[in-house]
């Protein structure tokens, strides 16, 4: 088993607990064996320069080119010109997020009217299968 994300400099994360859970950071420096640096850009993602622990973030595929322990300034520039937002936003993970985000923010009507529709799209779906000869 080859490991595609390892912990780096420059390695975009997911944090997955805490008050800023569901936001970005990058791995500004590693502290040791079981925490690192993180900060957000705190004026695009909302999240300080902390230190964290490896068990509550989550590596990304996304890298960006900066050196251990960068300015703020210097990591906006380096998020700005990979286009790290637009990146993550196009990826199936961040999409997946979205998706149980909006479900779950959804009222007793609007989840009738899923289950209406999953009704709807089983019975096309059975009819043409039939038709077909499936």
């Amino acid at each position: 088993m080859v490991f595609k994300r390892h912990v780096e400099v420059g390695r975009i994360v997911l944090i997955n607990y805490g008050p800023e859970k569901g936001s970005l950071a990058t791995i500004i420096d590693i502290v040791d064996q079981n925490k690192c640096l993180i900060d957000g850009p705190a004026e695009l993602t909302g999240v300080s320069r902390q230190v964290i622990s490896y068990s509550r973030i989550a590596l990304t595929d996304l890298t960006v080119k900066i050196q251990v322990n960068a300015r703020q300034k210097t990591l906006v520039a380096a998020w700005k010109t990979a286009d790290t937002q637009a990146k993550w936003d196009a990826s199936s993970w961040a999409k997946k997020l979205q998706s149980k985000k909006t479900r779950l923010s959804l009222s007793d009507f609007d989840r009738f009217k899923v289950m209406i529709a999953k009704k709807q799209k089983s019975e096309i779906i059975n009819a043409k299968m039939i038709e077909l000869g499936a």
